[in-house]
């Protein structure tokens, strides 16, 4: 499934507002998801857990050096903090990835670095709450959540399994329903932004343009340019350039219209289950913390634009997991079948 969903940045091209950057884009993209596949077969979870441990480890250590060191450098305009990072938001991102790898280590427990990742943990708690990035917040407290869920459900039996996702399905669906619902007027009373920082009407132009082009989109990446007078028109009436819908399936929606969200909409419920199936069938290798990423990366573009970005370390990161899982699940799927369905196979 992925190489067709690699396939439809190119194919866009030929519909493309922008061809020229469509096909520019494109090809970084695709050496980003190569990357992700040396990732996929070179190391194992464990292994690119550690990776990240170290990597991540030194961009939240040396982020908060710099905020001590060279505080106007490291801050936002606004006060919040950025540290070694463009902007607080991305920082926030890091941090929750920081936060999630570092409690994967404790739980490990075979690296022998849990000093190290105690101390870890407290510099992404640290610059997580600094940076103020909420999607960045919201993403760790649905990680720890999702912790608790794969626990369950890999200590429970298979009737057991099945009523924790139903139910597991069921709360989700409820909250989102509830935000849908509620958010607006919950942040209205208590005094807080509820355009969510000019999200809310940006998403409601955007809206317009993807019923306009609902079938193929405009290409890939190629609606946020300067050369696309919708885009221009859009930004006049928000008063600020947004880079992309702050909404990463909005985004898909834009680029590939429904031609490219129905791929990716079957492409993440298998990856998910696959995940699932590892982490409970083959626990030596340590699939708990991808299992939670893939997830913590849905929820984040739910209001950040990270799918299909090349260059990006978290894209990438999710990408990689997607391979994972689908190089390891089936021939983790065969040690588990039954002892009769090989010979009911060559018969």
């Amino acid at each position: 499934m992925v190489p067709l969903i690699l396939a439809l940045p190119f194919l866009s091209t030929l519909w493309s507002i922008g061809p020229s950057t469509t096909l520019r884009r494109a090809i970084g993209l695709l050496f980003c998801v190569l990357l992700s596949y040396v990732l996929a077969i070179r190391f194992t979870p464990r292994q690119l857990l550690f990776l990240l441990f170290v990597t991540l480890g030194a961009c939240i250590v040396l982020s908060l050096i710099i905020s001590v060191v060279l505080p106007a450098l490291a801050t936002m305009p606004d006060g919040a903090m950025r540290g070694a990072f463009i902007h607080k938001n991305v920082l926030g991102w890091y941090a929750a990835l920081m936060i999630l790898v570092a409690t994967a280590v404790l739980i490990d427990g075979t690296f022998g670095l849990r000093r190290t990742a105690f101390v870890l943990l407290a510099a992404g708690i640290i610059c997580l709450a600094s940076s103020g990035s909420m999607t960045a917040i919201i993403a760790t407290s649905v990680a720890f959540c999702l912790m608790g869920f794969y626990s369950l459900l890999q200590r429970s039996s298979s009737i057991g399994r099945i009523v924790i996702v139903l139910f597991f399905l069921q709360l989700s669906v409820g909250i989102l329903i509830s935000l849908h619902e509620f958010l607006v007027p919950a942040l209205e009373a208590l005094g807080k932004d509820a355009t969510l920082t000019g999200r809310v009407p940006l998403w409601e132009l955007v809206d317009r343009e993807i019923s306009d082009s609902w079938m193929l989109g405009y290409g890939y990446q190629a609606f946020w340019t300067t050369a696309n007078p919708e885009a221009m028109h859009m930004w006049a009436k928000i008063g600020w350039a947004a880079p992309h819908a702050h909404n990463g399936y909005r985004d898909i929606l834009l680029s590939f219209g429904v031609v490219g969200m129905i791929p990716f909409a079957l492409m993440l419920p298998h990856a998910i289950r696959q995940g699932a199936m590892l982490h409970c069938h083959d626990a030596q290798y340590g699939w708990l913390w991808l299992n939670v990423l893939t997830i913590m990366i849905l929820v984040m573009n739910l209001t950040e634009s990270i799918f299909f970005v090349q260059n990006d370390a978290i894209f990438i990161l999710f990408t990689t997991a997607i391979i994972m899982f689908s190089l390891y699940a089936p021939v983790v799927s065969i040690s588990h079948a039954p002892a009769w369905q090989p010979s009911r196979v060559a018969l």
